[in-house]
C-alpha cells in the first residue's frame, strides 16, 4: 500500500536525514514523498526518486506540510529537528508537531525512531488503520 511521507529537516540534521533515507531507499521508494523546499532538493538528488517539494520551512513549507495533516493526506512525517539551534520559525515547528498529535499521526524526530518506524511491518506493510480523532 503505497503512502505519502513527508521528510523534513533542520539545516544541521539535513546530511543527517540524507545518510537516513539513502540507508532506505528500497522502502521510501515504495511510497510517495514530499519535503521542504531545500532538504527536498537534496533528497531527490541523493536518491534519485520524484519528491514532491514545498517551499522552505520558513517560508510556509512546515505549514504546507501541515495542510496535509490536517486534511488526511499524510501517513507518517519524518522531522529531524534541531533543538540545540533555535529556528526563526520555531512557532512553525511546534505547529507541525502539535497536529501530528492532534491527528494521530506517526512522527519521527530522530534516525532511532525513523528506523523503527521504515521497518515497521505494522505499518508499512499491514493493514494499520490509525485512529483518526473525531471532533
Amino acid at each position: 500500500m503505497t503512502k505519502t511521507l513527508a521528510l523534513v529537516a533542520h539545516d544541521h540534521k539535513k546530511s543527517e536525514l540524507i545518510r537516513w533515507a539513502i540507508e532506505h531507499k528500497a522502502e521510501l521508494q515504495k511510497h510517495r514523498l514530499v519535503a521542504t523546499g531545500t532538504t527536498g532538493g537534496l533528497l531527490q538528488k541523493a536518491l534519485t526518486l520524484e519528491v514532491k517539494r514545498f517551499q522552505s520551512g520558513p517560508l510556509g513549507g512546515d505549514q504546507q506540510i501541515g495542510a496535509l495533516i490536517a486534511e488526511g493526506e499524510l501517513d507518517c512525517l519524518i522531522f529531524f529537528w534541531d533543538p540545540l539551534n533555535p529556528a526563526p520559525h520555531d512557532p512553525d515547528v511546534k505547529a507541525l508537531l502539535r497536529l501530528c498529535s492532534v491527528w494521530n499521526l506517526p512522527v519521527a524526530c530522530n534516525t532511532a525512531t525513523a528506523d523503527m518506524l521504515i521497518t515497521s511491518p505494522l505499518f508499512f506493510e499491514g493493514n494499520y488503520q490509525r485512529k483518526m480523532p473525531e471532533f
